[in-house]
């Protein structure tokens, strides 16, 4: 077990705590001695798109550069529930149901709760669509599978120590590294619960129609990119379980806090190798470029049917403001600042999320961690608060959660 006395204490946000860590690594970082880590050379500049991880055409979309080869996956997504369904018409596939899952690091517990409730309540659909960045990305592939892996689901954000997430390094080690934590721990977890079982059921769910969509950023050539996991799984390729895993892990490497998730590919038959972290860097929750739409609303305009569809939003976290004493120092100032601005990233993102499903005629649903949880999180992946916050999301569920139909500051 990792020596707790060597995390902070105190109520605290743990992702402003590790920032102000990792401002503290970078006002050092003049420091003469030991040797940087070494990396492979990075995609040249614009050609990020054209390189591959696995060879696959449909393993990852770049949607800053177009969103064509995302709208022929939905497509071709539709078209296989069509066929499995054995309906003539994609116009007549039943209501979809479509899911994004926010960051938000312990608060991940949150979601994991919602969703077990759903569960006990007896409502909760299988998802057509699942969407995850950072904590979410590690919530969505059980999202994904449905409630037969609720028990999974569980022991991640009740019985998981910190431990099993990562292991901080000193101020010294971290300054010469890549973060200021080595989150090793957080990927052996990862590959305990994803495993070849979990890859077959996945890929079994993608020949169903299904999509599971996890987003990172490519640090090197600063764009969001769009991983699609049950191609990736379905392609039976000797790399694809390591490379998911990978991808889970990128999405939630808040950077200077995490190590990156460094992933080989080729381009042009040479090997290169990019940088990914915290898909969160560009959204803290997503569920399809607002662009995707375009056909949807060109047969509304033309009278033709439409296949109807219900979005939910799990934010974890709050939509109100956390009130904080900062002390009047350099990095109590920028790591506030920072924090800050992550907190209203991740309220952009569900008025956004908002603002195009009532432009394209889907029903939107929120839940987000209320006023009434008052704990307080004494120290990072704290067992007990995690706990207690699952608690908390799993009782209003199994009651019947009360979605919000729109965020609250609209």
């Amino acid at each position: 077990m990792m020596d707790r006395r060597s995390l902070p204490s105190g109520p605290f946000n743990s992702r402003r705590s590790i920032l102000r860590g990792g401002l503290a690594a970078v006002l050092a970082a003049g420091l003469p001695g030991c040797e940087l880590p070494q990396r492979g050379p990075p995609v040249p500049n614009s050609r990020a798109p054209q390189a591959s991880v696995l060879g696959l055409a449909n393993e990852r979309f770049f949607p800053v550069n177009g969103i064509e080869p995302l709208e022929a996956e939905f497509v071709a997504a539709l078209e296989r529930q069509r066929r499995v369904r054995g309906i003539a018409n994609v116009a007549d596939l039943p209501e979809l149901d479509l899911l994004a899952v926010s960051g938000g690091g312990e608060n991940g517990a949150f979601g994991a709760g919602l969703l077990c409730g759903w569960s006990a309540e007896g409502s909760r659909p299988t998802f057509d669509l699942v969407t995850g960045v950072s904590t979410g990305a590690l919530t969505a592939p059980f999202a994904f599978l449905g409630s037969a892996y609720d028990p999974q689901l569980r022991a991640v954000y009740t019985e998981t120590s910190p431990a099993d997430i990562l292991v901080r390094r000193s101020i010294t080690a971290a300054v010469f590294s890549d973060a200021m934590a080595d989150n090793e721990p957080l990927y052996r977890t990862i590959a305990r619960f994803l495993d070849d079982r979990m890859m077959a059921a996945i890929a079994a769910a993608y020949d169903q129609g299904r999509l599971l969509l996890i987003g990172s950023t490519d640090l090197d050539a600063q764009l969001p990119v769009i991983w699609n996991i049950g191609a990736i799984a379905k392609s039976g390729h000797p790399r694809a379980g390591s490379t998911i895993r990978k991808i889970l892990l990128a999405s939630a490497a808040i950077p200077g806090a995490f190590p990156p998730s460094m992933i080989d590919v080729t381009l042009d038959d040479r090997p290169y190798q990019e940088m990914h972290v915290d898909g969160g860097a560009f959204a803290q929750t997503f569920l399809y470029p607002s662009q995707l739409t375009r056909s949807r609303q060109e047969r509304r305009r033309a009278g033709l049917p439409v296949v109807d569809a219900r979005a939910f939003i799990i934010r974890n976290g709050r939509l109100d403001p956390e009130w904080a004493t900062v002390e009047r120092r350099t990095l109590g100032i920028a790591g506030r600042a920072i924090s800050t601005m992550i907190a209203v990233s991740g309220v952009n993102d569900v008025i956004r999320i908002y603002n195009v499903t009532q432009r394209d005629g889907i029903d939107y649903n929120l839940a987000f961690i209320g006023r009434d949880f008052n704990e307080t999180l004494p120290a990072p992946f704290d067992n007990r608060y995690m706990r207690a916050l699952f608690d908390y999301a799993y009782q209003r569920a199994r009651v019947g959660y009360d979605w919000a139909k729109k965020p609250p500051l609209v």
